[in-house]
C-alpha cells in the first residue's frame, strides 16, 4: 500500500513515517516528508491552490517560497494551512524578518494573523522576530505577489583574514574556547569550562570573557584584531538573543548586554572586533578547510547553531536559527524550552537530543545532572562498545539526514560540515554514517523530481578542530584596518 495515500482529511493524515526508522523514536515523522505528502496530494486533487509566502528583514534579505494548498472547501483545507505556517516558520528562524507576506487565501492571512497573536507559540516568535531582534513591529502583509519586495540576501566578506596577530574565541553554553594566531599559524588554543546561563550579573560574563581574551594575548607579540563566535543573534556584533544571557533582568540586558563586545572592543583600544553566531563561523571554518562554497554548517552543541556560505563563498544576513526551525510533525513531538514549540530542530541536533534520547535506551543518568555531563557518559559507553550507545548516535543520525532534506527546500548547498560535541568520538562518525544513509533511501528522492537524489559532501576536520575550529576560524572574521 501506498504509505502516501491516506485520506488527506486531517493534520494527521500528512504524517509520513521515515523509510530509514531512528531506533529510539518511532514517533518520528519528519517535517520534509510531511511536506512533501501535502504537495504530492494536492498535486493529485486536482484542484490545488498556489500560494506565496515571503518574510522581510527590515531593509534587507527577503526569502520566498511557494505553498500549496487545497480550496476551503476541501476537507483537508484547513491541515493544509496548518502546513503553510510550519513552512512561515521555517522561513523565520532561517531567513529571518519582522514581516510576512501572504499572497493565497483570505482565511490563511487571518489564521497566520490570529497564530501570531493568539497562540503562546506564535506570540513568542512574533515577540522574537520584531523587538527582540529587529527592533520593529511584527506584521502579517495580504498582498498578490506581484506587490512582494524582491527576493534577496545580503551578503558579506566577513572572514579569511589571517594577517598579523589574531586572536578568535567560542562562546558555548558549557565551554570557551579561545586562539591566538599569528598570520594564520595557531600558536595558542585552550578550552575551559564554565556556566554562563546562570549568572545575571553582566560583569561577570565580561570578566570571564576578557580572561580568555588576556590569556590568549599572552602568547602574541601584540593584538590586531579580535574575532569571535557565540551562541544566540547577533546583529553589527550586538546581542540581540542569546541564551548565554538567560538569568540577566531583560532592563539589564538592553542598558550593559547589548553593547558588550562594543565595551570589549573599545577596552581593546578600539582593534577591529567582530562577533556573530557560532554556526555562521561553523560552515565559515568549512568553507575555508574545503576551498568550497554553497555549504551549509552545524555546530551540535549545547543547542544547535548553523550558519550558510554562498556558494561565492560569501556570509548572509539570514539569521540560520535552526534550533528553532521544525523538523519533526509528530502531534508529541518533545517541547522546546524557549517557544514551548514542538518538534524543533534543537532537540534533535545538540546535546538535548542526547538527554532525551538516553531513557529510551535504557542508559540510566541523573536527569538532574547538567546536559554536558550526560554526554560524557555516553561517549564513554560508546567507547566501551555499549550498543546502547550506539542507538543513541543511530537516532540522532537518522534526525540529521532528514533535516539535510529539509534545509535543502530553503538553502542551496552540497557541502556539510558538522561539528560541536556531539559529534566528537566515535559516535560522531554514526552520526554521519546514518545521515548518508537516509541521503541513499528512496526519501532522499523528490517526488516532485523522481530519481534525482541530493549529492551532499560532508565535510570533515580532526577531533581537535571539532571543538577549537570555530574559534581559530573566529580569529578570521575582522578585516584589518587600513
Amino acid at each position: 500500500m501506498d504509505r502516501r495515500a491516506t485520506p488527506p482529511t486531517s493534520r494527521d493524515a500528512f504524517l509520513v513515517a521515515p523509510r530509514v526508522a531512528p531506533p529510539l523514536d518511532a514517533a518520528f515523522r519528519p517535517a520534509v516528508l510531511s511536506r512533501r505528502a501535502l504537495a504530492e496530494a494536492v498535486r493529485r486533487s486536482g484542484r490545488g491552490v498556489v500560494g506565496t509566502v515571503a518574510v522581510e528583514q527590515p531593509g534587507a534579505a527577503v526569502c520566498t517560497t511557494d505553498v500549496l494548498l487545497f480550496p476551503d472547501d476541501h476537507p483537508a483545507a484547513a491541515a493544509s494551512r496548518a502546513m503553510c505556517e510550519r513552512a512561515v516558520k521555517s522561513l523565520l528562524w532561517s531567513c529571518g524578518g519582522n514581516r510576512v507576506w501572504v499572497d493565497g487565501p483570505a482565511v490563511l492571512v487571518e489564521e497566520l494573523r490570529r497564530h501570531f497573536v493568539d497562540d503562546a507559540t506564535g506570540r513568542w516568535d512574533a515577540r522574537m522576530m520584531g523587538d527582540a531582534i529587529y527592533g520593529r513591529g511584527f506584521e502579517v502583509v495580504a498582498a498578490p505577489r506581484t506587490k512582494f519586495p524582491v527576493s534577496k540576501a545580503t551578503t558579506s566578506e566577513l572572514g579569511r583574514h589571517f594577517e598579523g596577530c589574531r586572536i578568535g574565541f567560542d562562546l558555548g553554553a558549557s565551554d570557551r574556547k579561545a586562539a591566538a594566531v599569528i598570520d594564520g599559524e595557531v600558536v595558542f588554543s585552550e578550552e575551559l569550562l564554565w556556566d554562563p546561563s546562570r549568572h545575571d550579573d553582566p560583569q561577570w560574563h565580561y570578566d570571564q570573557i576578557m580572561d580568555s581574551l588576556r590569556r590568549a594575548a599572552a602568547h602574541l607579540p601584540r593584538v590586531d584584531a579580535i574575532g569571535g563566535s557565540a551562541a544566540g543573534v547577533y546583529v553589527d556584533s550586538q546581542v540581540r538573543v542569546a541564551s548565554l544571557f538567560r538569568s540577566v533582568p531583560p532592563g539589564v540586558f538592553k542598558t550593559r548586554v547589548a553593547g558588550l563586545f562594543s565595551e570589549m572592543k573599545r577596552a581593546w583600544g578600539g582593534i577591529p572586533f567582530v562577533v556573530v553566531n557560532d554556526g555562521e563561523v561553523t560552515a565559515l571554518a568549512g568553507a575555508m578547510a574545503g576551498e568550497v562554497g554553497g555549504l551549509l554548517g552545524l555546530a551540535m552543541g549545547s543547542s544547535l547553531a548553523a550558519g550558510y556560505v554562498t556558494r561565492e563563498g560569501r556570509l548572509t544576513s539570514w539569521l540560520n536559527e535552526l534550533a528553532f526551525a521544525p523538523t519533526d510533525r509528530a502531534p508529541a513531538a518533545p517541547a522546546d524550552e524557549w517557544s514551548g514549540d514542538r518538534g524543533c530542530g534543537a532537540q534533535y541536533l545538540s546535546q538535548q537530543a542526547v538527554g532525551r534520547l538516553l531513557a529510551p535506551a535504557g542508559i540510566e543518568a541523573d536527569a538532574a545532572s547538567p546536559l554536558p555531563e550526560r554526554l560524557v557518559q555516553l561517549q564513554q559507553l560508546m567507547a566501551a562498545g555499549d550498543e546502547r550507545a550506539t542507538r543513541v548516535y543511530e537516532t540522532i543520525g537518522t534526525y540529521l539526514g532528514y533535516a539535510l532534506l529539509d534545509y535543502r527546500d530553503v538553502y542551496d548547498f552540497d557541502n556539510v560540515l558538522v561539528l560541536g560535541r556531539v559529534v566528537t568520538g566515535a559516535g560522531g562518525d554514526i552520526v554521519l554514517a546514518r545521515a548518508r544513509d537516509v541521503l541513499a533511501s528512496d526519501d532522499a528522492v523528490d517526488p516532485a523530481a523522481p530519481g534525482v537524489r541530493p549529492a551532499i559532501t560532508f565535510h570533515t576536520v580532526s577531533e581537535r578542530d571539532k571543538r577549537h575550529g570555530q574559534a581559530v576560524a573566529a580569529a578570521s572574521l575582522p578585516a584589518p584596518e587600513q
